[in-house]
């Protein structure tokens, strides 16, 4: 991909080529993110977007203690889908007051831990109310909350929908009200809504609907608060380009719509920051996956890469996380790629099903064994997301680079 330089028919990650790294880091399969990268993906959106806005990252995309260090001194706040999560956001230094925690079965000890780290809880169901103001209580501790609404609407074009219609994430609209009254009458310490309508969408013209309408709603319900709305996340959706044909999101119709939000919410909810809440736009090209080839092989005249890699750490490369009708992620002989002579070809991993495919029948650099496969677009949901106990292969190691 365009965003990584070749040098002397290498990719280079990082500033390193490629066949350096794989000696530096002892080992493949490994994951590598480009620390360059990450900080010209947030210097873009910091461009693109009104000042006002907060940036948040959602961490699930990537939670590797060393990035989310990094990325907690470039953003303006973290989001965290369980305690583990939270964890390593503090850990890594992120600030409590700008940790929001999200996710639809919180636990009871994970509400608790939230209350006594100082930080945002999205409230998604009306059976943590009281557990948090039990917490609130015997802390002697704010219980900060954020209401999760699942709206009414869907975000038209999003890969993965997360709000509309029935949905474990939220409260519905309609519930909302009691929820805010709730809140109101135990004294939990308010601070406004999160509405996450779905998420990888190319559509600059469907997030900037979603946006709007999730504003709306949010302003609507503020009527029935108990306090000033102070945190307002609109959620995100932005998506990037995995697959041949598609373009990349333009940033500049989403930039003005923010605008104008900025500019109603100062006259009609005087206090609320807006925050935008991405993982995958703000990792997923930062990332390669990097498996080694160990065997070449031919079968009826179709060529066969076999790497030490495969769906146990790279499941979303393999199709098999969340695509409907599998294609190809881009993929490259890494330590060839600007070597001219090109075959199709296959790249499979050691494990004993036919879903480990990392790239299938894909005009490729020719490649031997010892050669190095590298997958684009793996900077999110990566080892975290994928069965790495499965069959019993190594773990994968990432670096931050």
């Amino acid at each position: 991909m365009e965003q990584y330089p070749v040098l002397e028919g290498q990719l280079v990650v990082g500033g390193h080529k490629i066949v350096r790294l794989a000696a530096r880091v002892g080992q493949t399969p490994f994951y590598a993110y480009d620390r360059g990268l990450l900080q010209a993906r947030v210097a873009q959106l910091r461009g693109a977007l009104p000042p006002a806005v907060k940036l948040h990252y959602a961490m699930k995309a990537n939670p590797m203690p060393a990035l989310v260090g990094l990325m907690a001194g470039l953003v303006d706040g973290i989001d965290v889908a369980s305690a583990g999560e939270l964890k390593v956001a503090l850990d890594a230094g992120a600030d409590p007051a700008e940790i929001s925690f999200a996710g639809p079965g919180k636990r009871d000890p994970e509400l608790w831990q939230a209350v006594a780290a100082g930080v945002l809880v999205n409230v998604e169901s009306m059976r943590e109310l009281p557990v948090l103001a039990a917490a609130q209580q015997a802390l002697g501790l704010p219980a900060r909350v954020a209401v999760r609404v699942n709206p009414d609407f869907e975000l038209k074009g999003s890969g993965m929908k997360m709000g509309g219609g029935p949905k474990q994430f939220g409260l519905d609209t309609e519930v909302v009200p009691e929820a805010l009254a709730w809140i109101g009458r135990e004294g939990l310490a308010f601070e406004g809504f999160h509405l996450f309508a779905g998420s990888q969408n190319l559509r600059a013209e469907s997030i900037c609907e979603a946006q709007q309408k999730s504003y709306e709603l949010a302003s609507r319900l503020a009527a029935s608060a108990p306090s000033p709305v102070r945190f307002l996340n609109l959620g995100g959706g932005f998506g990037i380009p995995y697959f041949p044909g598609e373009q990349r999101l333009d940033l500049a119709p989403i930039g003005a719509n923010l605008a104008g939000i900025v500019e109603r919410a100062a006259k009609e909810l005087p206090e609320a920051g807006i925050v935008i809440e991405l993982g995958r736009y703000f990792v997923g090209e930062a990332g390669l996956y990097v498996a080694r080839v160990v065997d070449r092989k031919v079968s009826r005249g179709q060529v066969y890469l076999v790497t030490d890699g495969g769906l146990h750490h790279a499941l979303a490369a393999s199709g098999n996380f969340g695509q409907v009708v599998r294609k190809n992620y881009p993929v490259t002989v890494a330590n060839r790629a600007g070597a001219t002579e090109r075959e199709v070809a296959s790249v499979v991993g050691p494990l004993c099903t036919p879903l480990d495919l990392l790239a299938d029948r894909m005009h490729l650099p020719v490649a031997q064994v010892g050669d190095l496969v590298a997958v684009f677009q793996s900077g999110a949901y990566g080892p975290s997301a994928s069965p790495q106990g499965f069959l019993g292969h190594p773990a994968v190691v990432e670096v931050l680079v």
